[in-house]
Formats: structure tokens, C-alpha cells, sequence
């Protein structure tokens, strides 16, 4: 449990008040505007879905990833032994195992290549997630010790007039909570475009040419 979590159920409690008071009309000029057309959601909302993405998942895929590299080392380990033969059919297996070799482990797009960039990336996304879920738990410790929480807190007693007062006060605190979950967002896209070229679909870049067919002769021991 890191201190988004701890802060999730008061935090909650005010936003679930600062959602209706939004719904009764903020002024057309204000601030909040642009951050709502923007993420398309309320602050309740978004505070939700947020709280439901956690570093750990991906820092282990991360781990999973490189585990799996160990494998391809293996196979490379067994395509690299000299083979104890020759004629047409060891010459093009030859080539066709360097081609393999080569589309295995030589370079980013290679298999393992792409490999350590998926994890990487895994590894990069565990880290947004943590410092972003560090941002948003201070953005809410702060508005629930603010003087809007209390002006919400009232506006939203049984009985009590809204009034423009508990609408502003409620917007202001959704401005603090969207710009916050805006900047995460952002980083998010961010490390798409810096990771989307090295987590494209590889290809296979050489192609082994005149494999034998069945039938030609090979000799052994040569």
C-alpha cells in the first residue's frame, strides 16, 4: 500500500462531493474549462481509473521479458556449433543458420533486441506509475487540508444552499486533481513515442538463398 492508496478513501469521500457541485454550473470562463474538454472526465472519476494501475504488475513483466532472453541465448548457443559435414546442403545450412544468428541477437531488432526493449519500456511504464500515482496522493493530500475541502464539506451538507461559493471552491480543487493526472498523462505519451520505434514488429532481414532440396547429395566427415 504506497500513500495513493491511504489517501484513496477521503480523497474519494471529497471528490464524490466535488463531482455533483461541478454538474451545477461553473462559470463558462473559468480555468477548470480547457482541463475538462481536455481528459473528458470528472476528477472522481479520473481518481478511479488511476488507482487502479500499480508499478509492480509491469516491473515484474519486466523481469519476465528478460528471462525469456536466456532461452534465445541457448538457441544461439546451439546454431553457433560447428557442424562436422559438408556439400550443397552444409553450405546452405550455414548461411541459413548465420541468417538465423543474426535475426536472434544482432542488433535492436533483432529478437533480443526487441526483447530488452519490451522490458525496458515495461520497466519505464513501472516508473511512471509510481511517481505519477507520488504525484496525484500529494495533490490530494493537499486539497483535503485546503480551505476549499471545507467549503465543500459544507456546500454539501444536507440541507445547505450550494451557491456559487461551493461550486468555485469545487472547481478549484478539480483544476488541482486534472492538472496533476494531465502531467501524468502526458509522460505517458511521451514514453510511447519514445519507445514505439524500438517496440515495432521485427522482421526477418536476411534470407538464406539455394537451400538444397531433398534428394542432393551430402557427404559426412568433411
Amino acid at each position: 500500500m504506497d500513500a495513493l492508496d491511504r489517501l484513496a478513501e477521503p480523497g474519494l469521500d471529497l471528490l464524490d462531493r466535488v463531482d455533483p457541485l461541478l454538474a451545477s454550473g461553473v462559470p463558462e470562463a473559468h480555468r477548470l474549462w480547457p482541463l475538462l474538454r481536455r481528459m473528458q472526465v470528472l476528477p472522481g472519476d479520473a481518481v478511479r481509473g488511476f488507482l487502479e494501475l500499480h508499478p509492480a504488475p509491469l516491473a515484474t513483466a519486466g523481469h519476465a521479458v528478460r528471462r525469456l532472453v536466456r532461452g534465445y541465448d541457448d538457441a544461439g548457443a546451439t546454431l553457433a556449433d560447428p557442424v562436422a559435414w559438408s556439400g550443397p546442403a552444409a553450405s546452405a545450412y550455414d548461411e541459413a543458420r548465420g541468417a538465423l544468428l543474426r535475426h536472434l541477437d544482432e542488433g535492436p531488432e533483432s529478437l533480443v533486441g526487441r526483447l530488452d526493449s519490451t522490458a525496458g519500456y515495461a520497466d519505464a511504464l513501472a516508473d511512471w506509475v509510481e511517481g505519477s500515482r507520488l504525484a496525484l496522493a500529494r495533490a490530494l493530500a493537499d486539497v483535503l487540508r485546503s480551505a476549499e475541502a471545507v467549503t465543500v464539506l459544507a456546500a454539501t451538507r444536507p440541507g445547505a444552499d450550494t451557491g456559487l461559493t461551493g461550486v468555485l471552491a469545487a472547481a478549484e480543487i478539480a483544476v488541482r486533481v486534472l492538472s496533476v493526472l494531465g502531467v501524468a498523462y502526458d509522460g505517458a505519451e511521451t514514453l510511447l513515442r519514445q519507445w514505439g520505434p524500438s517496440l515495432a514488429e521485427t522482421t526477418w532481414r536476411d534470407r538464406p538463398v539455394n537451400a538444397p532440396r531433398y534428394g542432393g547429395t551430402t557427404r559426412i566427415g568433411r
